[in-house]
């Protein structure tokens, strides 16, 4: 019997932005059928599927209780809805600093909290959120601009991340590392991009193109899959996908900027033509 995979989109993108248009004949060739529906259509068959996918499901900051009600209902779902828990909120970066993970400086502050604003340029972002929809950068004299920001990310009933800005990033971007079943397979660099609106609704635009990381982001990487794993409690073969975001910070030294295991775009336009049957080798991986 041909097997069948689910990859879950939402209503404005139901079936992803383009980048996975490769992975469909991947998976074809091993026997495999994709299709795609959206998270939250009430009809929509996700209990039969021998696997579902969480490819484009970028409105969940907007109802993430629903959201990972829905992942909890979902039987054969990866990554796994104890997975999309800890990652969809982003405490889960001082986890990881905690852990010794170099995360870029990040703190908290939870409704009703004031923060300590940094010194010099910093960004203010939702604690729940994808891509750059809802953060902002703001100079060291704008104290009462972000003020205001963080009070109306406040009063729409949500937490927030101060960060000092990395300077760095206006030069060289962020390098994005993606690994499939544990298993490192390309990267690709992103210039930096601070907006609320863009071709998906899903923050600005983004400037992609391949990268060959350097050795000190693969050790970064690899270092931060152990971490996630051990406070999982799971094993890197586990993830189907994890995307990897860091820069160089201040210290010159790499940082990590976000760990996506959830939704992420995965690059595979700026990655060798391998890449799919990679990703559709660890989706036979968990049906194993």
């Amino acid at each position: 019997m041909m097997v069948r995979i689910v990859f879950a989109g939402c209503r404005r993108l139901p079936q992803g932005d383009g980048d996975e248009h490769a992975v469909g004949p991947a998976l074809a060739a091993v026997g495999a059928e994709l299709g795609w529906a959206v998270w939250d259509d009430p009809d929509a068959d996700f209990r039969t599927a021998d696997l579902v996918v969480l490819r484009a499901t970028w409105d969940y900051a907007q109802r993430r209780d629903a959201f990972l009600a829905w992942c909890d209902s979902v039987p054969r779902l990866h990554n796994s809805a104890a997975v999309a828990r800890w990652n969809t909120h982003k405490r889960y970066l001082l986890d990881l600093a905690d852990a010794g993970v170099p995360v870029v400086p990040t703190e908290l502050v939870e409704i009703g909290d004031s923060p300590r604003w940094p010194d010099g340029e910093f960004v203010v972002k939702p604690a729940v959120g994808a891509g750059s929809v809802g953060a902002r950068r703001f100079g060291p004299r704008q104290h009462g601009l972000a003020a205001e920001h963080l009070a109306a990310l406040h009063s729409d009933g949500r937490s927030a991340l101060v960060q000092p800005y990395q300077a760095d990033v206006d030069t060289h971007g962020e390098t994005a590392l993606v690994f499939f079943g544990g298993v490192y397979s390309h990267a690709f660099t992103k210039a930096a991009i601070l907006a609320d609106t863009g071709r998906n609704g899903n923050g600005a635009s983004e400037k992609l193109a391949m990268a060959e990381p350097e050795p000190r982001f693969r050790r970064l990487a690899e270092d931060t899959l152990d971490a996630a794993v051990a406070l999982l409690g799971i094993a890197r073969a586990d993830l189907l996908y994890a995307r990897v975001d860091m820069l160089t910070g201040e210290d010159g030294a790499p940082a990590l900027l976000e760990l996506e295991l959830t939704e992420p775009s995965l690059g595979f336009a700026q990655a060798d033509s391998a890449a799919p049957m990679r990703f559709v080798s660890a989706i036979r991986g968990q049906l194993s």
